[in-house]
């Protein structure tokens, strides 16, 4: 489909600049089949990746002085997107008895006067957490009672294993809905990387702010990436389901040989396609942190 785009010259200026309607359309079919959510297509947006619709986000809600909560562990780009707004991220150490997910408590206790939005990742990049309907509706309640956005970045839905389910917040009650955003792209699913589509679904004002900064960021996002897009999320997805088993024995494998080792300690992640193993018994003796033992990976065995 980007293929026959470029023949046909679908290549420049593309309107609206929030995303060609074909492809607004299939998302919001996407949203209603796969998560129960129903909007319309002036309440979606389509963004040069999923990293860009979490920005936007940001920058069209968070104002200089605003706390952004984050739990760990988390992505890097999660506490950068707010400081280059003037946003102040507030770091939540999970705990692993809580399966490293965010609790209700948790987040009620984060929350100050100036708490304006929470990230909230599931399937988990890094951890491959996946919450369960219920731990989402115990943190939909308190977002609501505090009116704090909820950031919803569900790239990995897809890969879950297991028998576990995605759920999205947004999903939870209508008031839940009317305080998120979510996220989700074609990188993930469709081994889309380097196409650079991601999507916001959210409320029609939101949209709006959204792509009044997109618009004066970066036109639209590519023409021929959106048509693709399309093809993606409308056609076949046996291809899916191949990669998600593919990456399921993968997962295995690779816990089994980190537990294999003196000293580490790796549960089988839930979701997503990264391993988070436990390697505190080193602390102290022959490393001093994890940071340390990455950089003994890089220097002595040249594994990043």
């Amino acid at each position: 489909a980007g293929i026959r785009a470029i023949a046909e010259g679908f290549t420049k200026y593309t309107t609206p600049g929030s995303g060609i309607i074909e492809l607004k359309e299939a998302i919001c079919h996407k949203f209603e089949h796969d998560n129960g959510l129903v909007y319309t297509t002036d309440e979606v947006i389509v963004n040069n990746g999923a990293k860009h619709s979490l920005f936007l986000a940001v920058a069209a809600l968070v104002n200089p002085g605003d706390e952004v909560i984050i739990p760990t562990p988390y992505w890097v780009t999660y506490c950068e997107q707010p400081r280059i707004v003037g946003g102040e991220p507030v770091i939540v150490e999970t705990q692993a008895a809580n399966g490293l997910k965010l609790t209700a408590d948790e987040f009620r206790a984060a929350i100050t006067p100036r708490t304006r939005m929470l990230f909230l990742c599931s399937p988990s990049n890094p951890s491959g957490a996946v919450y369960t309907r219920e731990e989402l509706e115990s943190l939909a309640a308190v977002a609501v009672e505090h009116e704090v956005y909820v950031l919803s970045d569900e790239i990995y839905e897809k890969l879950i294993y297991d028998g576990a389910e995605h759920h999205s917040i947004a999903a939870c009650s209508p008031e839940a809905k009317e305080f998120s955003i979510v996220v989700n792209g074609v990188s993930k699913a469709y081994s889309m990387t380097g196409w650079r589509i991601g999507y916001t679904g959210a409320s029609e004002e939101i949209i709006a702010g959204m792509n009044k900064v997109q618009s004066q960021e970066v036109s639209h996002p590519s023409s021929m990436a959106q048509k693709a897009a399309v093809e993606a999320l409308d056609g076949p997805q046996e291809s899916v389901e191949e990669m998600r088993q593919a990456f399921d024995a993968r997962r295995r494998y690779m816990v089994e040989r980190l537990n294999a080792i003196e000293g580490v300690e790796c549960t089988l992640p839930s979701g997503a396609f990264y391993a988070y193993p436990d390697v505190s018994a080193y602390y102290g003796s022959q490393v001093r942190d994890s940071v340390a033992l990455c950089e003994h990976l890089l220097e002595e065995a040249k594994v990043a």
